[in-house]
């Protein structure tokens, strides 16, 4: 309460790190691929594809290359990003001789207000709750070392990893009971199908009750168990990444060939060799949901790495200065995006829009997925050249000062 008044300026965008913000939108536009489906079909689908849907032919390779492009990758990109913005925010603030304890901490509950309006009011997926619960923790580790930040941030990912597996390894002694709770929400019964489909193609008033439902399951049980040590893990190695340079595009061409080549290679090996088994499995629960799922999470990682050296070489080569610029516009929005996506979506499937949840095949989505993409990435660039900030950015950003911030440009 007695620390001094932060005071702010919008950054100008000269003095942005266009690296970071191509990062972020080329992360906010492939977070759809595996978002789209959570949107459009049951719970289950997303974690089960043989719970609901077509999953022959092309459907069957449209979910196997989404699931191994994007499943977890994007979600790890913006995680670090998240991670890296901390760093960088509070740096800039505690530069001039200021805490920035204040700032963070009002910054982000207002981001988890945002995140739980967006979670209880139009969609259960939401994971800027788990970004501001995790960003509340991990501020208190910004000063450490890249060093010790990496190790602290692998060893809490991994964590997760350990309880996913402690739980495959000891299904067999769980009480029946539990494995047939486990069983409903993995491959669901005809029932409880019907039910979801109504409840989503219903109006808005008839989705709220599966909708906070889920959005607690996610927010409370979910990030005990996974989403809460994956999260602040990442946010750790982003930290660490912001400090050596890697997502700025500081390091050398070499660098992010190597990183590029390293990640893609490991990371497409593992999730490969998991959705194989996976599908040799039949995709039983007993094997797929925790065991099964370590490739991927593993895999996940790597990948990601592998992107960032991609954006970062994209980023540092003059001949693709356009798409940098317009992937940086898309990424300065990306609250904004974000949140639009979710309203597209929403519209586009449930009850109070044009009911096609549970209707499309997993083909269909790309359709979906290429028109948001393309309307983002026309739209960012154009508002930006008449405001400082996407609208929910200037919205967040006014709440975290406590005055409207500027938002036209000159």
């Amino acid at each position: 309460m007695g620390e001094p008044e932060v005071t702010s300026t919008p950054t100008a965008a000269s003095e942005r790190i266009v690296a970071i913000d191509a990062l972020r939108g080329f992360a906010v536009l492939g977070i759809l691929i595996m978002n789209v489906q959570s949107f459009s079909m049951i719970t289950a689908a997303y974690i089960n594809p043989t719970a609901y849907g077509d999953l022959s032919g092309i459907n069957r390779w449209v979910w196997i290359i989404s699931h191994i492009i994007a499943d977890k990758k994007f979600m790890t990109i913006f995680a670090m990003l998240f991670g890296a913005g901390i760093v960088l925010m509070t740096g800039k603030i505690e530069g001039r001789g200021i805490s920035a304890r204040g700032f963070h901490y009002r910054r982000t509950m207002w981001l988890i207000i945002i995140g739980l309006a967006h979670a209880y009011l139009l969609w259960y997926g939401d994971i800027l709750v788990t970004y501001g619960l995790c960003a509340l923790l991990v501020y208190l580790f910004r000063k450490l070392s890249p060093v010790k930040l990496l190790v602290i941030g692998l060893a809490i990912f991994a964590f997760a990893s350990l309880l996913y597996t402690m739980f495959g390894l000891s299904m067999p002694y769980w009480p029946q009971e539990a494995i047939q709770g486990n069983m409903e929400s993995w491959r669901p019964d005809i029932t409880i199908i019907a039910e979801d489909i109504d409840a989503h193609r219903a109006g808005w008033l008839g989705q709220l009750g599966p909708r906070a439902s889920m959005a607690l399951f996610m927010e409370v049980f979910l990030f005990l168990i996974q989403s809460g040590w994956r999260s602040c893990g990442l946010m750790l190695v982003g930290m660490s990444f912001y400090k050596w340079g890697i997502l700025t595009g500081a390091r050398s061409g070499r660098f992010y060939l190597w990183q590029a080549a390293i990640g893609f290679l490991i990371g497409l090996s593992l999730i490969i060799t998991g959705t194989y088994k996976n599908f040799a499995a039949g995709w039983s629960m007993e094997y797929s949901m925790f065991l099964g799922a370590q490739y991927n999470y593993w895999g996940s990682i790597f990948l990601a790495n592998g992107y960032i050296g991609i954006i970062m070489l994209v980023s540092r080569c003059g001949i693709f200065r356009k798409l940098t610029e317009t992937l940086a516009a898309t990424g300065r929005m990306a609250l904004t995006n974000y949140l639009m996506q979710t309203a597209i979506c929403t519209t586009i499937f449930y009850g109070h829009g044009f009911g096609l949840y549970g209707r499309l095949d997993r083909v269909h989505h790309l359709i979906v997925i290429l028109a948001v993409w393309i309307a983002q990435l026309v739209w960012s660039p154009l508002w930006l050249g008449r405001f400082r900030f996407g609208p929910a950015e200037w919205l967040w950003r006014s709440l975290t000062y406590r005055r409207p911030q500027p938002f036209r440009l000159r």
